[in-house]
């Protein structure tokens, strides 16, 4: 078992905005390699119930610490713990992710190592904690975080419930979809954890960006994914997703959302990575949410959150308003062609622009584009952007995506998968497809893919498609 080395300082606090007091204390927790991990451990005030306290475990994300509220949802896991959990009758542990902040060790992208680190402190809360009763422990965790639960509930941690947002089930399809690397995401993600990984992660970044050795990576990301087993899963799981969320999209929590055999539940909302906004008045509406499916799943309370409607879609902007289905929202595909043909040489681009809109669009879903290519001087890859133009003069990045293609003198018809948004598109709005070799040939903002090509290679551009899935009923406004 792992040796719990004595608390450093236990503070009584009260929780702001309650009544409700506990007990927070900071501790060292040794892993069975002889890591120390850094966690904070709470427990409400008074008696525990018959059998124990119900529990949670909240993982932060990647780069970050359990304190850091620079993040997906824009609260620390401690806040989110003292704000919401703790006062409503939780024993609560979050702690440092092996590699980050106070904790030891180093980053593996949520590896073997981290997977045991997750179980391990399971086993603390289950069997060391006093009253807490171990049946009754959930999880949460965001990005980096969720990616953990989801690989530890795979890999069998028998929690009762859990909550995962904006979080991977297949990390590669994340990093690099057909073959080609979102590079400003993989770079982002790396700068934040470069000075701990282990040694073994450089590598793989370096490969993914060079767009060698990718079988290497895809077995790499495998190991951390966990899309092919989510059919075992039977853990009643509440999904939290962002609406506009580059790095790990819609697409992501739509397939745990599909594939799930247990009691289910999906959120989508504007939290997430960039370009999410992270309005601070829809989190004070979806945490009492999530802490319903706790009070379900972990304290046993008949409070109907397990019932229909199981998906609920925020509007963008937030207004406080949330709307229900009893599935997934119903959607139509539009077709949108963009004809033309050109040319252009390695920082060049092709723009195509539509006519405006005569109504508002709302996005949900992933942008299928088809278009003609033909290079006969070794163009590698392509990458698209579809952008909004408003009638207030900004571009909304719709969506973009990129593949590696394999050209010829000769054309050649190459599907593009861009990336599953919920975006809100106005009225007279005129959508933009461009064609480039990298993103910020749309703006120079647009840090998705940044990998260029050779300065001697030319593209021939000719007649383009776009299925593009919208609501039937769009709820933005």
């Amino acid at each position: 078992m792992p040796r719990l080395v004595l608390a450093l300082v236990a503070l009584a606090l009260v929780a702001p905005g309650t009544g409700s007091a506990f007990s927070k204390t900071e501790r060292q927790i040794q892993m069975s390699d002889g890591v120390m991990i850094a966690a904070t451990y709470y427990v409400p005030d008074g008696a525990p119930p018959s059998g124990g306290w119900a529990a949670v475990m909240m993982l932060h994300g990647l780069g970050e610490t359990r304190t850091s509220s620079a993040n997906a949802v824009g609260m620390s896991v401690n806040d989110l713990a003292e704000l919401y959990v703790v006062p409503q009758g939780y024993a609560v542990l979050t702690f440092d992710a092996r590699g980050h902040g106070q904790s030891g060790g180093l980053v593996s992208i949520d590896g073997p190592r981290e997977i045991q680190d997750v179980r391990e402190l399971f086993n603390w809360l289950a069997m060391q904690a006093p009253n807490v009763n171990p049946s009754r422990i959930g999880a949460f965790g965001y990005s980096y975080g969720g990616g953990a639960v989801w690989r530890a509930a795979a890999e069998g941690v028998p929690f009762a419930a859990i909550e995962v947002a904006t979080a991977w089930t297949d990390l590669y399809s994340a990093l690099a979809p057909q073959e080609l690397a979102r590079s400003g995401v993989v770079l982002g993600f790396w700068q934040s954890i470069m000075a701990r990984a282990a040694p073994e992660v450089e590598p793989i970044v370096q490969d993914l960006l060079a767009g060698q050795n990718l079988d290497l990576a895809r077995a790499y990301a495998a190991q951390r994914s966990t899309r092919s087993l989510l059919g075992q899963i039977r853990i009643p799981t509440f999904l939290l997703q962002g609406r506009r969320d580059f790095a790990f999209d819609l697409d992501q929590a739509l397939a745990a959302y599909a594939r799930l055999n247990g009691p289910k539940r999906l959120y989508v909302s504007d939290f997430g990575h960039m370009p999410s906004p992270l309005p601070r008045g829809e989190l004070k509406k979806v945490m009492p949410t999530a802490r319903l499916w706790f009070d379900r799943f972990l304290k046993g309370l008949p409070n109907g959150i397990d019932k229909p409607p199981f998906v609920e879609v925020a509007p963008d902007p937030w207004t406080g308003r949330i709307f229900s289905y009893r599935g997934l929202p119903a959607r139509r595909t539009l077709t949108l062609r963009f004809s033309g043909s050109a040319s252009i040489g390695s920082t060049g681009k092709i723009s195509r622009t539509r006519p405006r809109l005569r109504k508002r669009l709302e996005t949900f879903g992933a942008p299928i584009l088809r278009v003609s290519l033909s290079s006969s001087s070794g163009w590698p890859h392509v990458v698209a952007v579809l952008s909004a133009l408003t009638p207030g003069g900004k571009q909304i990045v719709v969506s973009a995506g990129g593949a590696r293609v394999g050209l010829t003198g000769r054309a050649k018809r190459i599907t593009i998968r861009l990336i599953s948004q919920a975006t809100n598109v106005p009225p007279r709005a005129r959508l933009r497809l461009t064609i480039a070799a990298t993103s910020t040939a749309q703006n120079q903002g647009n840090l998705l893919y940044l990998t260029g090509v050779p300065r001697s290679a030319h593209l021939d551009v000719g007649s383009a498609s776009l299925a593009l899935p919208v609501l039937s009923k769009p709820i933005s406004r």
